[in-house]
């Protein structure tokens, strides 16, 4: 069992024993448009590149699949360590009304064994008016006391009711996210194991051909966006911060790709390039498109290494920038952290985690 699942489980009985989620701005393009052309055919490569087709479909709606996993295990991070605060203070909560009930109680006491004789009996049954006088400022404070009392008492208890109401929601919350997590995870393998069935229908000299028809593609695709001449114009150098986190991902070369793995032995895309910043230490969101939405865009020829790449229109993926044209990634299942062209892949835009 995780750590994680520990922890929510011993703050959800915690919470039974003691009660009995920025809108995006505006878009930077690359300065040429740059869609992944297709590679040339002869008739013999028309089927193959079919089929590149649809696995390259299947494989990214895996990686959106698995951005919605990502979304839901950094929502019930956050959800699993509020239920353990609430449940924090509900103790502490219960505490401080169990020391209030024993005062009250032990007031209450006090009043009985006096009788509750009311202060003009008193001054009649007195032989001396200044020692009553003096009792009677002291009654009053008791009873000014006792009435405070009573009003902590009362806003314990309301300020308990609100915490057992808020962790309950939060559980509902977290359960409400946990299905939404294994609908996503459902979706992810179904995905990926057609995709991987598929290429295990080919024969092993169509899939060493269907592999250079994925390498020629992204040849072609960021030898256009090179000539397009954008490279000239990215002249930025990196942070202290930002060569730290390139340090990191490229430390990580040659790590196998697993969807929703954030390290240390494997990694997804977005999982690789919010490590690699947290450990250059700036926190950054965990999916891609969560990176995309919260992170500061800038314009690709203000680019620089450390800087985030997210590509495609629907921001499924991300790659950090090192320079000279080239990014590091964790491409898809069935690939390991490599160094990829900039320009390989449908550019959305850049953000930059250290703004």
């Amino acid at each position: 069992m995780s750590r994680r699942s520990t922890t929510t489980m011993a703050a959800v009985a915690l919470v039974c024993a003691v009660t009995v989620l920025a809108a995006p701005g505006a878009a930077y393009a690359a300065p040429t448009p740059t869609p992944t052309p297709s590679p040339s055919t002869t008739p013999g490569n028309k089927d193959l590149e079919a089929v590149r087709a649809k696995i390259d479909k299947l494989y990214h709606d895996a990686a959106v699949a698995t951005d919605e996993y990502n979304a839901a295990e950094e929502k019930a991070e956050k959800q699993s360590d509020a239920i353990v605060k609430l449940a924090q203070k509900i103790a502490d909560g219960q505490d401080r009304l169990d020391r209030l009930k024993s005062s009250a109680g032990a007031v209450a006491r006090e009043q009985y064994r006096s009788g509750g004789i009311p202060r003009e009996t008193q001054f009649l049954l007195s032989g001396d008016p200044q020692h009553f006088l003096d009792s009677a400022g002291r009654m009053y404070q008791g009873q000014q006391a006792t009435k405070n009392l009573l009003s902590q008492l009362a806003d314990t208890q309301d300020e308990l009711a609100r915490y057992a109401d808020d962790a309950s929601a939060r559980w509902k919350e977290l359960d409400e996210g946990a299905k939404d997590k294994a609908a996503a995870k459902k979706k992810i393998e179904r995905q990926i194991d057609e995709a991987q069935e598929l290429e295990s229908t080919l024969e092993k000299k169509e899939r060493e051909r269907l592999r250079k028809l994925e390498e020629q593609a992204e040849q072609q695709a960021q030898t256009a966006w090179l000539s397009s001449g954008v490279l000239k114009e990215i002249n930025g150098r990196a942070t202290p911060a930002g060569k730290k986190a390139v340090q990191f991902a490229t430390a990580q070369l040659g790590k196998p790709y697993v969807w929703g793995a954030e390290g240390p032995k494997s990694y997804d895309c977005s999982g690789l390039t919010s490590q690699a910043w947290a450990a250059a230490g700036h926190g950054i969101p965990r999916t891609s498109q969560e990176q995309w939405k919260q992170l500061k865009r800038i314009d690709i020829k203000d680019m620089r290494p450390g800087d985030l790449i997210i590509y495609h229109d629907d921001a499924s993926h991300v790659g950090m920038y090192i320079g000279d044209g080239a990014i590091i990634h964790a491409p898809r299942p069935g690939r390991t952290v490599t160094v990829a062209g900039a320009g390989s892949m449908a550019i959305l835009g850049v953000v930059r985690p250290d703004a």
